[in-house]
Parts: structure tokens; C-alpha cells; sequence
């Protein structure tokens, strides 16, 4: 059943892409806006019904965003619903909506997210029919995270998960070819692997040479949500550093006494070349 699932949600992503690629390559691909976010992120997809419906709001402002398969987002008044992959994530604030706006807010935005959204106001039409109008276009498409970090041994790396969809997290060595698990939602804190309790981070104490190499956080479909480049190497420590700078420092007891020195010197010369004068 999960592998069910998942199959589907790959289908649907590729539905979206490919039928997103089409319309971008119409006439009408110019009317299209592209939106671009990474995985975790808020994002905003446009819209504002005044450009097709003039300044005159309707009696009840009646909103549906829809994807190539269907509708996924839906306002009529106080009322609204979310398509489930949606659920709790998809809003139209509706103190904007009377004045024109009508753009939909997707928070904790997901990889399976990317495609293409339309918008449609549903008027009064004749005859007390209902009538939808199109709005926007809207090309959405959803990156994930990749970085290079460097830490010396001994030290700890905090792994960012961005976003409460990640699922798994998976590891490959600088030089090997197989990937393995490193952690999984749910699992209990490690001596060496502990997961943030409120914030979406683990972290990973006392590093050494070993865990250089590449990690990936997978959503729960498999999708990457970020890679990162690990390399564990020596530092050099602070304080050689400090104390080659204080043995260059002369002290000012030291300075003092130079100066002292030099000018005990001087004086001996004038009183030289005086005495010769008078010879």
C-alpha cells in the first residue's frame, strides 16, 4: 500500500511537469509567472481579480486554485477547502481577497509542489448560473538545498531538515559508492546523533574523519530535500598563533630600556666629536 502511494505521488509530479512544459511552450506561455522557492519555504503564487473583473467586488468572493489534475485549493466566503497534500499549508488570506487579491500562500512548500497552478473567481453568471473565470497562471518550481560545510575533528555539524516532511536521512562516505541509513523520523537520540526538540536540526557530536562524505535528507516520498558536503579536517589552533604574536611584541619595560640604551649612545658620540674639535 505505501509503495502504492508513493507511485501515485510520483505520477502526479510528473503529470504536473509535463503538462506544465506544454502550456509553457503555447502562445499562452506568456501570461504564465514562474515562481521559484526552496524546499520548507513560503510561497507566493500571484493573483488579483481585478484584472479581469474590474474594481466591483462580487457579493461572496468565490476563489479556486487548480493544478492539471484538479482543484487544490478552494474559498467561497468563510468556507474553504484544501486538497490533502494541502492540508494545512494552502491559504488565501481572506481580509485581502475583497480588495482584489487573490494570491495563494503555500507554506512548508515541498519538491512533489512544483508545477503549474491556475486561478479562477466563480461569478453570477445568467439565469443564476455560476460562471468561472480564468485568472492567473502560475509556474511553480521547488529546489532543494545543497552546501559544503567544514568542521575539524572532534567538532559537531547541525543538519538542517528544513521542513517537518523530512523523513529520512541517508549517508555515503568520501570514497565508497553505497548509501546508508544515518536516521529516520522517530528514532531515539544517539550518543553521537541528536534531533533538535523543537527545531527541525539534528546534530552530529564528535566528528571525525570518517563521516566525511555526502548526506541527503529525503522527504517521505524519497525526494531530496538537501545534500550536503562534509570534510573533516585539521584546524590550526588560536593559541600558536597568539603565542607567536606575543614573543614578536616587544614588552615596554623592554622598550624602555632599548630607548635608554640608544640614548646613552648618542651621547657619547657628541662628547667624542667635541673633544676632537678642540684638538
Amino acid at each position: 500500500m505505501k509503495s502504492f502511494r508513493h507511485t501515485h505521488r510520483f505520477l502526479m509530479l510528473l503529470c504536473r511537469l509535463l503538462l506544465g512544459s506544454l502550456v509553457d511552450s503555447s502562445s499562452a506561455s506568456s501570461s504564465t509567472r514562474s515562481i521559484i522557492s526552496r524546499v520548507g519555504n513560503q510561497a507566493v503564487l500571484p493573483c488579483s481579480w481585478k484584472s479581469r473583473l474590474g474594481e466591483e467586488a462580487p457579493s461572496i468572493c468565490h476563489v479556486q486554485w487548480a493544478t492539471p489534475p484538479g482543484i487544490v485549493f478552494e474559498q467561497q466566503g468563510q468556507n474553504k477547502w484544501q486538497a490533502e497534500e494541502f492540508r494545512d499549508r494552502a491559504e488565501v488570506p481572506q481580509d485581502k481577497l475583497g480588495s482584489g487579491d487573490c494570491s495563494l500562500i503555500i507554506s512548508d512548500v515541498q519538491i512533489g509542489d512544483t508545477g503549474r497552478y491556475e486561478s479562477f473567481m466563480v461569478v453570477d453568471g445568467v439565469k443564476s448560473t455560476k460562471t468561472r473565470v480564468f485568472i492567473q497562471s502560475v509556474k511553480l518550481s521547488v529546489f532543494d538545498h545543497k552546501s559544503h560545510e567544514s568542521r575539524g575533528p572532534g567538532e559537531d555539524l547541525v543538519l538542517d531538515l528544513y521542513t517537518r516532511h523530512s523523513f529520512r536521512v541517508v549517508f555515503q562516505g568520501r570514497n565508497s559508492s553505497q548509501w546508508s541509513d544515518l536516521w529516520m523520523r522517530g528514532d531515539k537520540d544517539s550518543q553521537r546523533l541528536e534531533k533538535h526538540l523543537v527545531k527541525e536540526q539534528l546534530t552530529m557530536k564528535k566528528l571525525k574523519r570518517s563521516d566525511e562524505g555526502t548526506y541527503k535528507v529525503l522527504d517521505e516520498h524519497g525526494l531530496a530535500v538537501s545534500t550536503v558536503q562534509l570534510s573533516v579536517e585539521e584546524r590550526a589552533t588560536a593559541p600558536r598563533v597568539q603565542q607567536v604574536w606575543e614573543s614578536q611584541t616587544p614588552t615596554d619595560d623592554a622598550a624602555r630600556s632599548s630607548c635608554s640604551a640608544l640614548l646613552l649612545l648618542l651621547s657619547s658620540l657628541v662628547t667624542t666629536f667635541q673633544t676632537l674639535r678642540l684638538l
